[in-house]
C-alpha cells in the first residue's frame, strides 16, 4: 500500500510524522485490499486539523476529517472515526456481477 502523508500551511514534528504512519499501518490490517492512503495536516481558520483517505478495492473510499487543538488529538480523532466505515467495509459481501445467461 502506498503511504502518503502531506501538510499544508504547517510544519510537523518527525514524532507525528512517524505517528501517522503507524496510524495508517493499523486501518491497512482492518481494510479490505488497501490501495493507496494520505494522511493530510493542515489549519483550518486556526485549528490543526487532520484529513485520512484510504482508497478500497473496487474503487470505494473511506475518508474522515476531524480537528483539535493540536493535530496529534486530530489524528486520534480521525482515526476513530475512520476504523468503523472500514470494518463495515470488510464485512460487506463484495459486488458480483451478473453472470451471463447459458444456453
Amino acid at each position: 500500500m502506498r503511504k502518503t502523508i502531506t501538510t499544508r500551511h504547517v510544519e510537523i514534528p518527525d514524532a507525528l510524522r512517524e505517528r501517522a504512519d503507524a496510524v495508517l499501518d493499523r486501518l491497512a490490517g482492518i481494510a479490505r485490499r488497501p490501495h493507496d492512503a494520505t494522511v493530510v495536516f493542515d489549519v483550518t481558520h486556526g485549528q490543526p486539523s487532520v484529513e485520512i483517505r484510504i482508497h478500497l478495492a473496487r474503487g470505494e473510499l473511506a475518508m474522515a476529517a476531524a480537528q483539535a487543538d493540536d493535530h496529534r488529538t486530530a489524528l486520534d480523532r480521525a482515526e476513530e472515526k475512520l476504523r468503523p466505515q472500514l470494518e463495515r467495509a470488510s464485512i460487506r459481501p463484495g459486488r458480483r456481477r451478473a453472470e451471463p445467461d447459458r444456453v
